[in-house]
């Protein structure tokens, strides 16, 4: 037998005596375990190996996840996928254990050299296959079942209260975000008493809620008669019923759950510090040494990811300079299991929670992407590779990043003053104009950085006022460049498929698919108009037709009342030099003809003071000839000459 079989057994045979000693709860149910009986693997195979790593997972992911977690280890044809529950009646503090004596049961006495097996202890599950089970009823032949038969006199009412409460928590559960419910009906007993029946329903995270139904529908189905109290567990669902309250476990936010490594060293520490023995110290000093061994394989082998996907991305991830990789463990404590009272808001493709990182002494926002979004998959992929490299004060710092499972996570600095639409259009607090013109400013230094004066041209492609982010003194930070696309400073228009939000797009980008500096531009331009005017890019006239702000700014200016468009809560309080060059400058980008609008270098020095306004302005959506501007330097200073702005 191998040497690691070896060592799995003698820390399963400490971990017995340990759950043993600790509560009866944790010895498994085997009659409802399930095990391959013909797709097997050998000891020291690539398959044992992700196999424990795999378990592992599970554990600090249903630990750090408030007892649920799925996850993928390994590519075809050792590819193994891997669940783990808790039931949600169980103390936390059990659950949490039985997560962490199930994974070395399961691989040493529970299917030893099984590709596929499955185990039911009290408080939890965990099931593993080298086929895909995400999401899909389990309609596995056994089950855990704990009952207690009721008096005869009673049973009638009783049963019937049981199923009505049964049947209602089941629909309930199938169509609840967290897949559980729970409550009580109340009915007379034979004595004329009045009697209270709780009960329970759960199903995995992952399942749809038909086959919630189904999968509680079919243990329903096992439901016996006469019984006052019953526990009837599942792989995937779970059905309990009874005379007393349920109670429903709340994991603390400090049982998120750290590393592997440590986790399987406290424990091993905690079983030889209560044994005392000579022969246990002995084994505790074989496990350190092999997982000594097995971190140094690691650092020189990292473990595979979920697919070769994972593997690809992880490996361009790691030569970026900057953010870091977090464990889910990490970040689900920095959250509080992702409660909903951390949640900041939703975006395009997942919530956004506020965390606290411990070990960084610093607030993040953490942004949770579907995984099984493919644009919300690529978008993750483009943050990382773009932003991190990118250094700017006018963008929003990201500080790492994880994909563990189903989570794709993103780590950003905190803007505690949220996003600008949030600000400009508030009905308790006016922004006043020294603000905005900073803001103004600091997405135009952003967008140059962008262009201009890094080593690549940035496509953004959605710049809007809520993707302004607004730190603790106002300063506005550019976020989300998810959508953001690199191409050669000397490369010119880029085809790419349609992105970005309408009123803010570009009107040719919308036919053609070209997005480019240009439709950035337009973007920024619209922006401005915004910023100075307090509107939508979308308004309504009196009549009720639609307006594009940029049409509407138009028109006043070519009645020589520009100034007219500013915000009215303004109430006149502003620089109207700053204010006449933020509205003229984008009219100027939201040109819809694309050849004369200002780069976005003209634009800022424009916006900075350091160059003079252009001497006339083609109305918007008419296209007109070259536009005309004083010849300038680079100090800004003008000269008698005119040149044509491409």
């Amino acid at each position: 037998m191998a040497p690691c079989r070896l060592l799995l057994l003698a820390v399963a045979a400490l971990l017995g005596a340990v759950s043993a000693a600790a509560s009866d709860d944790y010895i498994p149910y085997v009659p409802a375990s399930v095990c391959s009986t013909e797709s097997n693997y050998t000891d020291g195979s690539k398959y044992e190996v992700q196999l424990d790593n795999l378990l592992h997972d599970l554990r600090d992911g249903a630990i750090g996840n408030g007892g649920f977690f799925q996850t993928v280890e390994g590519t075809w044809p050792d590819k193994i996928y891997g669940q783990a529950m808790c039931y949600v009646d169980c103390d936390w503090s059990m659950c949490e254990l039985c997560l962490k004596v199930a994974p070395i049961y399961l691989m040493t006495k529970g299917c030893p050299n099984n590709k596929r097996g499955a185990i039911i202890y009290d408080c939890c599950y965990q099931r593993y296959s080298d086929e895909q089970f995400f999401g899909h009823a389990d309609l596995f032949e056994f089950g855990f079942v704990v009952q207690s038969e009721s008096d005869g006199d009673d049973a009638v009412p009783m049963n019937q209260t049981k199923w009505e409460l049964v049947t209602e928590l089941m629909a309930e559960a199938a169509g609840s975000p967290r897949r559980f419910a729970n409550g009580s009906r109340t009915y007379t007993d034979s004595r004329g008493n009045s009697q209270v029946m709780y009960g329970l329903v759960q199903c995995a995270l992952g399942m749809l809620p038909s086959e919630c139904a189904n999968c509680l529908n079919t243990t329903l189905a096992s439901m016996g008669g006469n019984t006052t109290t019953a526990k009837y567990r599942r792989y995937g669902c779970y059905i309990t019923h009874g005379p007393d309250p349920i109670d429903v476990a709340t994991p603390p936010p400090q049982s998120a759950g750290g590393p592997r490594g440590p986790n399987r060293r406290r424990l091993i520490v905690a079983v030889c510090a209560a044994t005392g023995s000579v022969v246990f110290v002995l084994i505790c000093i074989s496990i350190s040494v092999w997982m000594l061994f097995r971190r140094l394989e690691r650092r020189t082998h990292p473990p595979r990811l979920s697919n070769q996907d994972d593997e690809a991305m992880e490996d361009e991830f790691r030569q970026g300079t900057g953010p870091r990789r977090f464990r889910y463990s990490e970040l689900a404590a920095a959250t509080d299991n992702f409660s909903e009272a951390k949640k900041l808001g939703e975006g395009g493709f997942g919530p956004v929670y506020r965390g606290f990182l411990k070990g960084m002494k610093i607030e993040v926002a953490i942004k949770r992407v579907s995984k099984g979004s493919k644009q919300g998959r690529k978008e993750y992929a483009s943050e990382v590779r773009v932003i991190s490299r990118l250094r700017h004060r006018n963008l929003v710092q990201i500080i790492g990043w994880c994909h563990a499972g189903c989570e794709l996570l993103l780590v950003y600095e905190l803007m505690p003053n949220g996003s600008l639409d949030l600000h400009l259009y508030s009905a308790d607090n006016v922004l006043w104009w020294p603000d905005r013109h900073r803001i103004v400013l600091g997405i135009g230094s952003a967008l140059l950085y962008l262009h201009q004066d890094w080593e690549q041209c940035v496509l953004h492609r959605d710049i809007k006022t809520s993707n302004v982010m607004l730190d603790v003194s106002f300063n506005a930070k550019l976020r989300d460049l998810g959508l953001a696309r690199l191409v050669d400073h000397d490369r010119g228009l880029h085809t790419t498929e349609l992105a970005g939000t309408l009123g803010y797009m570009d009107p040719e980008c919308t036919v053609t698919g070209r997005a480019s500096t240009e439709s950035d531009v337009y973007s920024f331009g619209v922006v401005l108009l915004e910023i100075a005017c307090g509107r939508r890019p979308t308004t309504a006239r009196p009549d009720g037709t639609l307006i594009h702000l940029a049409q509407r700014v138009s028109e006043l200016h070519g009645q020589g009342r520009i100034l007219d468009a500013a915000d009215p809560r303004l109430d006149g309080n502003f620089d109207l030099q700053e204010m006449e060059r933020v509205l003229v400058v984008g009219l100027w980008c939201a040109c819809h003809d694309q050849s004369l609008r200002p780069s976005i270098r003209q634009a800022v020095n424009v916006l900075r003071l350091e160059a003079p306004l252009p001497e006339r302005m083609p109305p918007v959506g008419q296209a007109a000839g070259p536009l005309l501007m004083p010849d300038f330097d680079s100090t800004g200073h003008s000269s008698s000459s005119t040149q044509q702005l491409i």
